[in-house]
């Protein structure tokens, strides 16, 4: 099983009561992603959405460049970034920039995106995302191989095309496919990439371990990813509700998301993969996260540093112990496991 690494996700989300400007949120991020670097966290990861009112992340690329040059050793990857708003081509000579800028320390996780108000936006329709996503995946791969090529598919036709500067990383920036049901769970198989699940355990990792173990492969080789946020508190009654109120805003933009895209799989019953946050002492945190690794065979795990609303100085009591107390007992922990 590859090593466990754990870090931050950014939305960058601004309520409009905030009380702080976008400017100086983007000063805060930045440096408490420089002290985190400092710290030990391991990633960085975004997330992408279009047309939201609170500044929600639209464009990842040059947060993570900015990022880059403040920073040694966090590697920075997306959960998600949105494929078919995205030109595979220009994607890959970002991701190539970025690549050297970072010295080798960004990879990409895809989605295809469901919220029809941004498909509406790029003049995209919904339908077509299918085929962006499965085509953006196929360039993309082509691009990392560092060769030169020709593409022929329905959405994108390419000529005696090369990505230039040369990738550092051998291979190109890792890939990832993020699934909330069995055709995402295919698709990250059936391209051999590493693997972000949501959702229903049934319709999202269930799918994905049955597809790699049928064709001879080991889920154990692949790096599994989530967001599952962990506040690391002695004192939960004072802290926890300041960070669930912020929460409970965040998720609310996903709630409209899925209604207005008709709900699929909205309300299904069944074991969900768990995406709540892990609130409690470093001894509470420790365990609850030695068992949804267990559990899952999850090896890469980030938390929202900074909750839409709060300042990036109201959690750092949380990530300082989180990656001073809790990640180093966690990684020993396991590591006396694997023995």
């Amino acid at each position: 099983m590859p090593e466990l690494r754990i870090g931050v996700c950014y939305d960058f989300r601004n309520p409009p009561d905030s009380g702080r400007s976008n400017p100086r949120l983007y000063d805060e991020i930045l440096e408490q992603v420089r002290w985190l670097d400092a710290l030990g966290a391991d990633l960085v990861w975004f997330t992408e959405h279009h047309f939201v009112d609170d500044g929600y992340l639209p464009s990842w690329v040059p947060v993570a460049g900015a990022m880059a040059a403040v920073t040694e050793r966090v590697r920075f990857g997306t959960d998600i970034c949105l494929m078919p708003f995205n030109h595979p081509l220009r994607l890959a000579e970002d991701l190539a920039v970025l690549d050297n800028l970072s010295g080798g320390r960004v990879e990409l996780g895809l989605g295809m995106g469901y919220a029809p108000h941004e498909f509406r936006g790029f003049g995209i329709p919904r339908r077509r995302r299918l085929s962006l996503m499965n085509e953006g995946i196929e360039v993309l791969q082509r691009c990392f191989r560092g060769e030169r090529f020709s593409y022929r598919g329905q959405r994108f036709q390419l000529e005696d095309v090369v990505v230039t500067p040369n990738y550092v990383q051998p291979g190109g920036p890792p890939l990832w496919v993020a699934a909330m049901s069995e055709g995402g769970a295919a698709r990250a198989a059936h391209y051999d990439t590493n693997f972000l699940p949501q959702g229903l355990k049934r319709r999202a990792f269930d799918p994905w371990v049955a597809e790699l173990t049928a064709t001879g492969r080991h889920p154990a080789d692949y790096r599994v990813g989530i967001i599952r946020s962990i506040l690391v508190t002695d004192d939960r009654d004072a802290e926890w509700p300041v960070v669930q109120a912020a929460e409970r805003y965040r998720m609310q933009l996903y709630r409209q998301f899925f209604e207005d895209s008709g709900g699929e799989g909205f309300g299904e019953k069944g074991e969900l993969i768990p995406q709540t946050w892990i609130v409690g002492d470093a001894a509470h945190c420790v365990a609850e996260l030695r068992a949804f690794i267990d559990t899952f065979g999850v090896t890469d795990i980030v938390t929202m540093a900074v909750p839409p609303g709060l300042a990036a100085a109201q959690m750092t009591g949380s990530l300082e112990r989180l990656f001073t107390r809790v990640v180093p007992a966690l990684k020993s922990d396991l590591l006396r496991g694997a023995r």
